[in-house]
């Protein structure tokens, strides 16, 4: 676990990783990204001590935003 939680943080301090928590009810977890490919998440969920021993099969959802809230205005490109 604090493997994980190393490369969460390592998510933020890059400004990659906006949000992250727990699926409810116990259906995992989930990580908002933002400023790369799918190719380059991929490489770094790949990177998740979790990926890397099996603990979870990772899922790539892309998102393309076309309508926000004035607070998330910064995420429509």
């Amino acid at each position: 676990m604090e493997g994980h939680k190393e490369w969460l943080q390592a998510g933020f301090d890059k400004g990659i990783f906006l949000l992250s928590g727990s699926l409810q009810p116990n259906a995992g977890g989930g990580i908002v990204a933002v400023k790369v490919s799918k190719e380059e998440i991929e490489e770094i969920v790949a990177e998740d001590p979790f990926v890397i021993e099996n603990v979870v099969k990772p899922e790539i959802i892309e998102l393309t935003p076309s309508k926000a809230d004035d607070r998330l205005l910064f995420l429509i490109d």
